[in-house]
């Protein structure tokens, strides 16, 4: 029996009266490396906040091993854009990164040994151990994203949701990226990656949701990344819009709150 990391069923998100995701119905199996592919605009990262619980949807929900998401937290680490985080608050690296430990701890229990060296081990994966006592405002845009995967790592989940990583990096911090994804995979995780560069959408995962408001397709990367799904994906064809327009007066309006 296929055992399903995420299964969203009727999302639909609504920003005021903007129509952001439509009538979202998608079933992921465990163990895959997900890239989620579209234009900009098309809800990629409103998908990942739905899922997350930070933005509400107007009708629908979103499980996790046949699990709402309350039962599930402990599951799951989200890296949020780069662009989301205050760079200049001044804690340093380590402290950053032990951030990931929160869930676990609780507000008021403090890191213990094993915390501070399980998060040094990860900034080692990432190739930052050595930058651990440097304050977060230092760092270059590669550095930061290694930091914020270290402190997802540390948060040791079976799901991983990462909104565009990719972007605004070096070379040899894709490189790294790439290499954890895979590795994380071969632990049987599943992990969700906002994903723009379509040059490199088949080499580095193997499933894929491809989004424009509606759901266009979803599936092992073979067979569903192709240039006719391409091309409804990124509105070469009219009809997914016009389907979303008209979807759009058939709801009610909502607003998403987080």
């Amino acid at each position: 029996m296929t055992e399903y990391a995420l299964e969203a069923e009727q999302v639909t998100v609504n920003y005021g009266k903007t129509p952001i995701l439509w009538d979202i119905s998608v079933k992921v199996p465990a163990g895959n490396l997900v890239a989620i592919v579209g234009p900009n605009g098309a809800g990629k990262s409103t998908f990942l906040k739905t899922a997350m619980g930070l933005v509400k949807p107007i009708s629908g929900r979103v499980t996790f091993f046949g699990e709402t998401l309350k039962k599930a937290q402990g599951k799951i680490a989200y890296v949020p854009q780069r662009e989301s985080v205050d760079w200049d608050f001044p804690i340093t690296v380590l402290e950053l990164v032990l951030m990931g430990r929160f869930g676990k701890l609780g507000i008021f229990k403090r890191p213990r040994k094993a915390d501070y060296q399980a998060a040094k081990h990860y900034l080692d994966v990432v190739g930052m151990f050595a930058f651990a006592n440097r304050q977060i405002s230092q760092l270059s845009g590669g550095q930061q994203q290694r930091v914020f995967i270290a402190r997802a790592l540390l948060q040791e989940a079976d799901i991983y949701f990462m909104d565009e990583p990719f972007a605004g990096i070096d070379a040899a911090t894709e490189k790294v990226l790439v290499d954890l994804l895979q590795k994380l995979q071969q632990k049987g995780k599943t992990v969700f990656v906002v994903h723009h560069d379509l040059n490199t959408l088949q080499t580095y995962f193997n499933w894929v949701i491809l989004l424009n408001m509606r759901l266009v397709a979803a599936g092992p990367m073979e067979t569903t990344c192709t240039k006719e799904t391409l091309d409804r994906t990124y509105c070469k064809s009219p009809s997914l819009l016009d389907e979303a327009a008209r979807l759009a007066q058939s709801k009610k309006s909502g607003i998403a709150s987080s």
